[in-house]
């Protein structure tokens, strides 16, 4: 019938109950006539104890290394879900990402894919087989083994897709598909039926922990229809795609990120040019600046504020003070207690009034608002962390019933 690209999460694959729980999806996917490729994650928390395990040896591993090690929790997946589809008498083949013929470039533990070369993978399919992938890794130019980062394997699954002009990406979690908020924090958040890849790419990357945002991303270029749903509860998900039918909502969500630092300058000269040698430090090192703040300060100086992934914040603090005499020489801070949370919807592009509302819903729970960020389809605000819950819940109410 079709050509179904499914995966399957760490959770979804963590013990022997639930790898035959994946393997019947599968299974019966096969059975109603489709081809499928499966890609799977490291079984559970595998990758958490691989790097702890790293940290035993080494206080800093090098990244060629880690890569090494961490491509390894993959590849028990792989092995394990393909013996049970053989246990139920589906015929299946395991690959790494390498033998699927994934080419990255070499940036260890966060490669970016190349290209993928599909004729093992075609000439699997041609011979009925389920082809089960390692996600998550590929081979670089040197051919050593690369991985793609965090939530890699969803990347890997919409690329396969991609290629392989697959019909559907099924992406499945602990979850039932995409709410209006976290159900496991909020229990009244609702599911959607459709998203817009542009609300789910905002949602996924302002801290919404469903899909990852590289894939939503690619997603969209190559426009891959994505389902997410659940590996323990058949029922339908939500749907992620270009345009939907559901009109009159205003917001699709509320999301919330706590992995942000906020660091200050201050004091940088009022002159051309000093905000492109503080900002070109930090791209040099691939540090992501998301919100960022100008201020007057006093005289002829000003003071920037903005916000760094809180992974990266060590890293950019350390360039910029190896720096800071290249633009002012100003006192340099930084601060880990503060948490972004934001609305995304691209029905607030023709509604007025949305900011105040959230605003509002901040200012009855005494919330206050450090920054502002806006464009046409989110509004995203830093607070302090420890108001990011009540937050999430004061906004959710203020719009979404």
């Amino acid at each position: 019938m079709g050509l179904i690209v499914q995966k399957f999460g760490g959770t979804s694959v963590r013990d022997r109950s639930r790898i035959f729980n994946v393997a019947r999806i599968v299974a019966n996917t096969r059975k109603a006539g489709n081809d499928v490729v499966v890609v799977v994650s490291a079984q559970g928390d595998t990758t958490d104890d691989l790097i702890a395990k790293a940290a035993e040896i080494s206080a800093n591993p090098s990244d060629r290394e880690m890569d090494m090690l961490l491509s390894t929790g993959e590849q028990i997946s792989i092995a394990l879900l393909t013996m049970a589809l053989q246990e139920l008498g589906i015929s299946a083949i395991s690959l790494t990402g390498w033998q699927a013929g994934f080419a990255t470039n070499r940036a260890y533990t966060k490669a970016r894919i190349r290209r993928i070369n599909t004729e093992r993978l075609e000439s699997e399919l041609a011979r009925n087989r389920v082809v089960v992938v390692a996600g998550f890794q590929g081979l670089n130019r040197n051919d050593d083994i690369t991985t793609l980062g965090r939530g890699g394997s969803d990347t890997s699954a919409v690329a396969l897709a991609a290629a392989l002009h697959a019909d559907r990406c099924q992406i499945y979690t602990d979850v039932e598909g995409v709410y209006t908020a976290d159900p496991r924090k909020l229990p009244k958040a609702t599911k959607l039926k459709e998203i817009t890849f542009d609300e789910m790419l905002e949602l996924a990357s302002l801290g919404a922990q469903v899909l990852n945002n590289r894939s939503v991303e690619l997603a969209k270029k190559y426009g891959v229809e994505l389902e997410v749903l659940s590996s323990l509860n058949p029922m339908p998900g939500t749907v992620v795609k270009e345009e939907t039918k559901v009109e009159g909502m205003l917001i699709k969500g509320v999301a919330k990120d706590e992995n942000v630092a906020v660091i200050s300058i201050l004091e940088v000269p009022d002159v051309p040019g000093m905000s492109f040698k503080v900002f070109s430090l930090l791209a040099q090192r691939n540090i992501n600046v998301d919100i960022i703040l100008q201020s007057s300060g006093r005289g002829n100086n000003k003071d920037l504020t903005f916000t760094v992934p809180l992974t990266e914040a060590q890293t950019a603090i350390s360039v910029l003070e190896e720096n800071k005499n290249r633009f002012g020489g100003g006192a340099i801070s930084l601060s880990t207690e503060y948490a972004k949370v934001s609305i995304v919807g691209a029905g607030m592009q023709s509604h007025s009034g949305v900011a105040s509302t959230m605003f509002e819903a901040l200012f009855n729970q005494g919330i206050n608002i450090h920054m502002i960020s806006t464009s046409e389809i989110k509004i995203s605000v830093i607070i302090d962390k420890t108001d990011a819950d009540r937050a999430v819940a004061a906004i959710h109410d203020a719009f979404i019933h």
